[in-house]
């Protein structure tokens, strides 16, 4: 388990390592070099997803490790409360940032045409954390869009015993 603080208030993930072992080893390595710490969640789109893990607060991108394989076939869902590997359009992609689903959001499951998002992780404690997060004001910053106006930094994300 996690505990994520951001400058909003804390919450807790813990992992499904069974169903998703390489997306969990590659988050936990960042976890523990600290790659997390002082960045931000970059797009906040209500109702849909916070996404973090690869932008410091002036926009600068995070220097990642190399991609990993998409682990979205791993049968779990992008439920309400899952933390998914966010990627580009090439499937094998997700490096370091990672989303929040705010609902259920089959459309990123792994389905027929669309091998969809590699759900890794859920958040056990702070929802409402999650949603204040969701709730922030948005708008275009260096070219993003969906970027909150006030940072969202995560001050601190660290290992945890359950």
């Amino acid at each position: 388990m996690i505990r994520v603080e951001t400058s909003l208030g804390n919450f807790t993930v813990e992992f499904f390592e069974k169903e998703a072992p390489l997306s969990v080893a590659n988050f936990l390595k960042y976890v523990d070099d600290g790659f997390f710490d002082a960045s931000i969640f970059h797009r906040i789109i209500p109702g849909f997803v916070i996404q973090g893990g690869g932008f410091l607060e002036d926009m600068t991108q995070k220097k990642p490790r190399a991609s990993i394989k998409n682990e979205a076939d791993n049968g779990l869902k992008n439920t309400r409360g899952s933390l998914s590997m966010a990627r580009t359009n090439d499937i094998n992609s997700a490096t370091s940032q990672f989303f929040v689903n705010l609902k259920d959001n089959n459309a990123l499951d792994n389905q027929r045409g669309n091998f969809g998002y590699a759900v890794f992780a859920k958040v056990t404690d702070g929802m409402d954390v999650i949603d204040k997060i969701a709730a922030v004001k948005t708008g275009n910053r260096r070219g993003f869009d969906d970027v909150p106006l006030d940072p969202v930094i995560m001050r601190s994300v660290r290992r945890i015993t359950p």
